[in-house]
């Protein structure tokens, strides 16, 4: 039905205009389960059709919460009728380049509504193995997390198709007193791209990563601070996502490099050691399905894969069409839009630094006096590429030895000039895709990388 709405008002196409109509779908299921109790269940689904109109050099964007025919018709018009009245205000042309891709492109994926009894059912069954197994834990929490959008877009002049990207995740928080009574907490999440039946239909494969989170945290319970200054450190693979989307990702982004980040003036200069090669990857990574598949973007620009970063040299940006013009680089499927009211704007998708030859074991053994640090519950980053991410899970290195676990501690740095400091890199590459990016709008995102040995400052008590 969704389909045939769209295709029904292509024929309003003005010839000459470039346009873009986008049925949009989001929906959302929420369960918590806090010591066993049910504390939160919800479920909540938006629908709605938008528009994109460049119309002699300009953008107008119209949106409406329905999904008719006549809705099609009224966003097409108005949004035709916002470029002409922006073109009378504004001397700014924005003549987009001869789109790359043509055509169609097929559902990828299906949505499934599952149950909200199975999902409580679910987090039930977590929370009992974690019961029964740590009855000695301060408090535990159950979180059941799903987003799925379905997007149809049909364009005037690039190519059409049906998206569907479904996400679910079970989040696993558990915590303990310490050894000076002060709690402790770690948290994993379990599951990813697909379907509930896709991710939970065995809630025992699981069990052997909430066995593992149990012994991290006990060992956090007997944790020490870490020593303040630069240290040497192998940063584990989620650290490394984490790095290479908030404090490399987001300066390589091209409205933000527009807007004056350290990016600009790097392009084709060394930003780190040529250890590092840095990639968005659209749907796939080493032959298999990227954590969060996109191809093809919200202004119908197929997705392929954006090298940013070669040996060390900063080789390109992530663009739209717009960007893409404007700096003489090719769209790469980068502009997304969260809901059917959002414009696409530039957003990452599988945010990766590639791996290199070097075992873990192999970095871990190669450090004197240093640390691990393993696990991050947030991160920020400015256009300069400064940055500070919370260590929520980390050891102790001495003598090539893991030693104690750490209490929570905080990472900083200048991304550019740390990455230069990289020296080992490790030959597997851990993947994250639970959590939101939050540039102007949410957005599902992927990001992953290797183990690296390098210099990072590291806070104290």
């Amino acid at each position: 039905m969704l389909e045939d709405v769209i295709a029904a008002k292509k024929d309003l196409f003005a010839d000459g205009v470039q346009t873009v109509l986008r049925g949009h779908e989001n929906r959302n299921r929420r369960v918590v389960l806090l010591k066993g109790n049910l504390v939160q269940n919800s479920r909540s689904e938006s629908r709605g059709i938008s528009a994109r109109v460049n119309n002699a050099g300009t953008y107008g964007f119209a949106s409406i919460a329905e999904y008719s025919p006549e809705a099609a018709e009224k966003v097409l018009r108005a949004a035709t009728e916002n470029a002409l009245f922006l073109g009378k205000h504004t001397e700014k042309k924005l003549i987009l380049p001869a789109s790359t891709c043509s055509g169609s492109i097929p559902i990828n994926y299906g949505i499934v509504d599952t149950e909200q009894k199975r999902i409580i059912e679910l987090c039930q069954t977590f929370d009992s193995y974690i019961v029964k197994k740590y009855p000695d834990l301060a408090s535990r929490t159950i979180v059941y997390h799903e987003d799925s959008q379905d997007r149809i877009l049909y364009s005037s002049d690039a190519c059409s198709g049906h998206l569907v990207t479904p996400r679910c995740y079970v989040y696993v928080i558990m915590s303990a007193e310490g050894a000076d009574g002060a709690p402790v907490e770690l948290f994993k999440a379990l599951g990813g791209f697909g379907n509930f039946a896709d991710n939970f239909s065995d809630p025992g494969k699981y069990y052997p990563e909430i066995d593992e989170l149990y012994k991290k945290l006990m060992d956090k319970k007997e944790g020490v601070h870490a020593e303040a200054g630069l240290k040497t450190v192998v940063l584990g693979g989620i650290l490394g996502g984490m790095l290479a989307h908030e404090a490399v990702g987001h300066t390589v982004e091209a409205d933000l490099v527009r807007g004056g980040s350290v990016a600009g003036p790097s392009l084709n200069k060394q930003v780190a050691s040529e250890l590092v090669t840095m990639v968005d990857f659209a749907h796939s990574y080493n032959g298999q399905p990227a954590p969060l598949p996109v191809f093809m973007d919200d202004e119908g620009t197929k997705a392929v894969d954006d090298v940013l970063i070669k040996d060390g040299i900063l080789t390109g940006y992530m663009n739209d069409r717009e960007t893409a013009a404007e700096f003489g680089m090719q769209p790469t499927g980068n502009a997304r839009a969260w809901s059917f009211a959002d414009e696409p704007i530039i957003r990452m998708r599988n945010t990766c630094i590639l791996p290199g030859k070097n075992s873990v074991e192999e970095l871990i053994a190669s450090v004197e006096d240093g640390y691990y640090l393993i696990e991050t519950g947030n991160g920020e980053a400015d256009l300069t590429g400064e940055f500070m991410f919370g260590v929520t899970c980390g050891y102790e290195i001495k003598n090539g030895k893991l030693g104690r676990a750490l209490l929570d501690t905080t990472v900083s740095g200048i991304a550019f000039e740390m990455l230069k400091t990289v020296d080992m890199v490790s030959d597997e590459v851990e993947w994250n895709s639970s959590g939101f990016c939050g540039k102007k709008q949410p957005m599902a995102v992927g990001m992953g990388g290797p183990h690296m040995r390098c210099q990072i400052m590291i806070g104290g008590r």
